[in-house]
């Protein structure tokens, strides 16, 4: 049986429409809060090394920007913690598969979260799938 992988989550604050000082500080009092999230494993400032192309940087970290490993069978938790915190704010939010593959999304209500939730879901559940398909399971090929 296959071991389901954590899956990667970036959180762009950028949206927010602070100054550079408050994003960060934004970002920085978001980490602890996201770390107690039930199934978030690990939640960290994204670091300058790891830059994306026009991210600005603050202090050795970009601006606004956390990156999180989280169980994908906890993945609703984390949508309705960042709903209930950002329900009327725009975020920016990017899923990686354990395949590579990225997911784009962005929410600024409640029932964008939601939509939102729903589609990395359906990403999650396709990259499982191809995952399985492409490692053999549930294939009849080797049953008597």
């Amino acid at each position: 049986m296959a071991t389901i992988s954590n899956v990667q989550v970036t959180v762009d604050l950028a949206g927010l429409g602070l100054d550079e000082k408050d994003l960060q500080a934004e970002a920085e009092n978001l980490r602890p809060q996201l770390n107690e999230v039930d199934g978030v494993e690990t939640a960290d400032l994204v670091t300058v090394e790891d830059t994306p192309r026009g991210a600005k940087a603050f202090g050795g970290f970009l601006l606004g920007l956390l990156n999180l490993e989280i169980n994908p069978a906890n993945i609703k938790n984390l949508f309705t913690f960042l709903s209930d915190r950002f329900g009327n704010k725009p975020i920016k939010l990017v899923v990686k598969g354990s395949d590579g593959r990225e997911l784009n999304l962005e929410a600024s209500s409640r029932e964008e979260f939601d939509f939102a939730y729903q589609k990395a879901q359906d990403f999650l559940n396709n990259t499982q799938k191809k995952q399985d398909s492409e490692h053999g399971e549930g294939s009849t090929a080797d049953r008597d």
